[in-house]
């Protein structure tokens, strides 16, 4: 039985980064990763028109 594809990319991306992950912190580093791709695919939805431009000035 293999493990869900949010666990095996958490493992291999921990591992890339050569990032010591304590298998106690393993469900809440999921849960912020669900709600951050949740957020990214509510931007990725947002359409856009094809002669949208990037903003040259980012100002907050």
């Amino acid at each position: 039985m293999s493990s869900p594809p949010l666990d095996e990319f958490i493992a291999a991306a921990a591992a890339a980064l050569d990032l010591p992950l304590d298998p106690a912190w393993q469900a809440s580093v999921k849960a912020n990763l669900e709600v951050t791709l949740r957020h990214a695919a509510t931007v990725a939805e947002f359409p856009l028109l094809d002669e949208a431009e990037p903003a040259p000035i980012f100002k907050a």
